[in-house]
């Protein structure tokens, strides 16, 4: 089990995930994995295989023309007496972490009406990383979330992984990952009914319960200038929040997660079409992104120091909603003409981005937000974003995007695109002037964000595409997915780590 969180206990997940445990001889289980590799056109079996009562399950791999691919699943019922009633011979491919990743996650969704599973890697050459990724695998896919008025119990309670060797702080620190993930999908797959600016807010309070955390009300974020959260929230009912999270695991260096919280986007008056509304719960995947990473390095105790920010609000119209050709004053004092109030993610981003650049002395900073949807566009529903003033700093995220399997694409920041936003009015306008005809929305947006960074390091990953998705794929299931939870701690792992060996 992953090591208790630091200084206090978080909030339970929707749904438990089952538990993973490191075993050296196999248990009686009703279901047990071997894992299967390429071989010219067909699939070897790796390992031993049990005593199936003269099942020849070579033959049966190239009966069934398996290849050995990741992913692959080969079923064989058991019909001897015995706990055991299946096998399953699941492929591995070249058995890197992507590989092992999708190999995980095919045999939870094959297993998960099994009360456990087992799975034999003794035939498997598993170092840390291949053994984390496996493990984000079999328990991302095995989350669920329901609202519903009976929900059905999880039937697969544990899975039992042999012939790792003694791996068992790579292990848990990958349940520390997944558990956070799993929490950031929660906090995304919540109906917008529940999940207010104030809930959002108290909930991250509980999530991050061991380490120093302030919430900004209306009132604070009035009396301090936080024009652009204030804009954005002010058409609703419920009032918005600025979040502020703090973790000192020491070091000089300080990073600053930035996320978008909007907790549910109409538009504002710029009003989107009802379809376009129907997954926009899911606009604060940045927030839950930046709070659950925090949550992640905190139980793994890195020798880093990180603050996140999640600027939160709620998006609506009403007869008290900010008006195209609003002027917002944002933090810091930069004025912004509010052309549409469906570009509002960027708004409540430069309060935050500003306070990071002139209150909090930020060495680093990461924006998490889904932005534009200009992006999916671009890239699709996997792959996120990534903007970056600085190449260093865009090569460190590529390389944990790599490693974490969420994937980015660096985009252009184009400084010719930067005179769209000029206003007559104000400081910036919010979005690129239509009659230019230069298009790039998403550009235009990291061009707007950039703007109140201060010239520090700084990269925006726009994850409108990766946020959420349709139905299960891999280790992704159906709504929320996490995604820059994984990305961001295997980031900031590294960094900590390079700090400490430094």
């Amino acid at each position: 089990m992953p090591p208790a969180p630091s200084g206090g206990s978080t909030p339970p997940l929707s749904t438990p995930l089952p538990a993973l445990v490191l075993a050296d001889q196999r248990p009686a289980a009703p279901v047990l994995a071997l894992p299967t590799a390429p071989e010219g056109e067909s699939a070897r079996l790796l390992g031993p295989p049990p005593d199936l009562a003269g099942v020849d399950l070579a033959a049966l791999l190239a009966r069934e023309s398996a290849k050995g691919k990741p992913g692959e699943v080969v079923a064989v019922p058991v019909t001897a007496p015995g706990e055991l009633e299946r096998v399953l011979l699941a492929g591995t491919g070249s058995a890197a972490p992507a590989d092992l990743r999708r190999t995980g996650a095919a045999l939870a969704r094959r297993a998960r009406e099994a009360a456990s599973l087992v799975v034999d890697l003794s035939g498997l050459d598993v170092d840390g990383p291949r053994l984390a990724a496996l493990a984000e695998g079999l328990l991302l896919a095995s989350y669920s979330f329901s609202r519903k008025a009976e929900p059905a119990a999880r039937a697969l309670q544990s899975i039992t992984l042999v012939g790792a060797g003694d791996r068992q702080a790579e292990l848990d620190a990958a349940v520390v990952v997944v558990r956070a993930t799993a929490f950031a999908r929660d906090l995304v797959n919540t109906p917008s009914l529940q999940k207010t600016p104030d809930w959002l807010a108290t909930t991250a309070v509980a999530l991050l319960d061991g380490l120093d955390v302030d919430v900004l009300d209306e009132r604070a974020l009035a009396d301090r200038g936080f024009g652009g959260i204030l804009g954005v929230g002010q058409g609703s009912s419920r009032p918005p929040r600025l979040v502020e999270a703090r973790y000192d695991g020491g070091g000089s260096r300080h990073v600053v997660l930035v996320g978008k919280g909007i907790t549910f986007d109409t538009g504002g008056l710029s009003l989107k079409p009802t379809a376009s509304m129907l997954e926009m719960k899911s606009d604060m995947g940045g927030a839950a992104a930046v709070l659950a990473a925090l949550r992640a390095v905190a139980d793994l105790g890195l020798p880093i120091r990180v603050t996140a920010l999640a600027a939160v609000a709620e998006n609506m119209p009403s007869g008290t909603a900010q008006r195209p050709g609003d002027v917002l004053t944002q933090y810091g004092g930069r004025t912004v003409e509010v052309l549409n109030t469906d570009a509002e993610g960027r708004l409540v981003l430069a309060d935050a981005l500003a306070y990071a650049d002139l209150d909090l002395d930020a060495d680093v900073i990461v924006d998490v937000a889904t932005l534009t949807g200009a992006m999916p566009i671009a890239l699709g529903k996997r792959c996120a974003g990534l903007f970056a003033s600085d190449d260093a700093l865009a090569a460190q995220l590529q390389e944990a995007a790599e490693t974490s399997g969420e994937p980015v694409w660096r985009m252009p920041l184009v400084d010719d695109y930067r005179r769209t936003l000029d206003s007559p009015v104000a400081d910036l306008r919010n979005i690129g002037q239509p009659k230019l005809k230069l298009m790039g929305g998403s550009i235009t947006a990291a061009l707007f964000l950039r703007e109140f960074t201060g010239g520090r390091p700084w990269a925006h990953l726009d994850i409108a595409g990766p946020a959420f998705t349709g139905s299960d794929e891999d280790e992704r299931t159906k709504g929320g997915t996490g995604y820059g939870v994984r990305l961001l701690t295997a980031w900031l792992t590294e960094l900590a780590t390079a700090r400490a060996a430094a």
